[in-house]
């Protein structure tokens, strides 16, 4: 494969983001899943640059926003403009004078800039009437992508309408598969690939399985399905083959006393004995209904269990700041945060609550502030996108629940412009849910990998759930953990 590419970008591309961008260029609808840290944005706006595919429409993450607009003006000589408010009536305008190239959206925005109306008490597409100033667009980089791997959400709805005709189409995600194959079918469907798969019916009977059944196999073997994905319409790397000057990166489990036992063995009983009625249970409706509930008391069993850690993270966090080093906080509870920012009050946060401007510059202050030398992230919110390369520690006082958010979020500092091996401190609470769900993410790994062909609230799929019922059930908490590490 050659190599040679002709292009007009203000940096020189490395040599494997030469070879995405020489793929794109070739293939026109496609997902980039490189490992976080890779440069995927770089590639998407050199396939868009050299076509010329101009005007180009970003989807993206509302925290996201301003990081691709500096990205477009940094990487080239177009202007690009972010959608708001100040600009909702005027933006064709600005782009139809040339004024800008690049128009920038979140997700969450979509119905209010490119839907004129809907029909119908059943959302379809064809419910959905479009504003006609979708046709200005040449090129559509959906990023993070795997946000619309639901075919019944409004946002994929209109992420669909809004692509469908156009000649370039490209998604970016390090994990376009989450959980199962069938997170596939709607991205294929928004790139207008999925009829070479032969249709959603198809490729749920090839490639998908009951997720009830635990040992079902799928009909048509994973390793065809993901030759079958790198020879039409995607391509991933991994940081191990390309970068292998990349620094390690290492994990570190770190057992903490919570300091609500009893608070939380009394949750953990309640949740046990419901769990147990729910296993029994043989009527699909109460069944149904249980399961909701249980839904709820894990929510408030896992949140007990990191407010009983607080005291041992502000411990923590005051001991590795004490050695001058920078560090990066990830957890969801607003309570933790608003508790961390007591106790270290100079913190800059990135969290829900805060506006994109907000979390831009809480990253440039954190990257480029020397005094600035704690943020605190929400696993949404700045997992995804973000580079907090001016530290090579993170930590989490939270778990996420899937494998899939817990690479993303370490992946902020283990990416291009890190020159320091990455440590990963997870605390983890002696003797609570947080080594039941830590368990378990580790187990799933299996499936992303053998489809990518490489080593959000909680889920609602009914496997992982059921997954998570047993192994609570059936491991006891063991109060004789000790530190480990995995070198990753």
């Amino acid at each position: 494969m050659t190599t040679t590419l002709n292009h007009h970008l203000r940096v020189e591309p490395y040599d494997y983001q030469r070879e995405g961008i020489l793929y794109g260029l070739r293939h026109r609808r496609l997902i980039i899943g490189d490992e976080p840290g890779l440069g995927k944005t770089l590639q998407s706006i050199g396939i868009v640059d050299t076509a010329p595919a101009y005007p180009c429409l970003v989807i993206c993450p509302s925290s996201l926003k301003i990081n691709w607009q500096r990205e477009f003006e940094k990487f080239t000589d177009k202007q690009a403009l972010v959608l708001d408010n100040s600009n909702r009536t005027t933006w064709p305008y600005l782009l139809r004078m040339g004024m800008y190239q690049v128009a920038i959206v979140n997700y969450e925005s979509l119905r209010k800039f490119f839907v004129y109306d809907t029909h119908g008490k059943q959302f379809r597409l064809k419910d959905v009437v479009f504003n006609e100033n979708i046709q200005l667009f040449r090129s559509v980089i959906i990023d993070e992508s795997h946000r619309v791997k639901d075919p019944s959400a409004q946002q994929t709805i209109f992420t669909k309408g809004i692509t469908y005709g156009k000649e370039w189409i490209i998604l970016l995600s390090g994990t376009p598969v989450v959980n199962r194959p069938d997170d596939l079918v709607a991205q294929l469907s928004i790139m207008g690939r999925l009829p070479e798969f032969g249709g959603a019916a198809r490729f749920r009977a090839d490639f998908c399985t009951d997720p009830k059944d635990k040992a079902a196999q799928p009909a048509v073997p994973l390793r065809l399905l993901s030759e079958k994905l790198y020879d039409l319409c995607m391509i991933r790397r991994e940081k191990a083959k390309v970068l292998p000057q990349l620094p390690d990166k290492t994990r570190v489990d770190l057992y903490v006393e919570i300091s609500n036992r009893p608070e939380y063995d009394l949750a953990e009983a309640d949740l046990a004995e419901y769990l147990r009625q729910y296993t029994e249970c043989t009527d699909r409706d109460i069944r149904r209904k249980m399961r909701m509930e249980a839904l709820v008391k894990f929510m408030t069993l896992r949140s007990l269990a990191t407010l009983g850690k607080i005291a041992q993270a502000v411990d923590f966090i005051r001991t590795f700041l004490a050695s001058g080093k920078k560090l990066i906080v990830f957890c969801s509870l607003h309570d933790v945060v608003d508790a961390l920012k007591k106790f270290f009050p100079q913190a800059v946060t990135v969290t829900g609550r805060d506006n994109a401007t907000a979390k831009q510059a809480a990253v440039d202050s954190f990257q480029h502030n020397e005094q600035c030398n704690l943020i605190i992230c929400s696993i949404k919110a700045a997992g995804v996108g973000l580079t907090l390369t001016a530290s090579s520690n993170v930590a989490f006082i939270e778990l996420a629940w899937t494998y899939a958010d817990c690479c993303q979020c370490e992946d902020r500092a283990h990416r291009i412009g890190q020159r320091d091996n990455v440590t990963c401190y997870y605390l983890l609470g002696r003797g609570t849910i947080d080594h039941t769900i830590y368990s378990l993410i580790h187990r799933k790994k299996s499936v992303a990998a053998e489809i990518m062909n490489s080593d959000d609230d909680i889920p609602q799929d009914e496997m992982y759930f059921n997954q998570l019922v047993s192994q609570f059930l059936n491991t006891s908490a063991d109060g004789d953990h000790t530190d480990k590490q995995d070198h990753s």
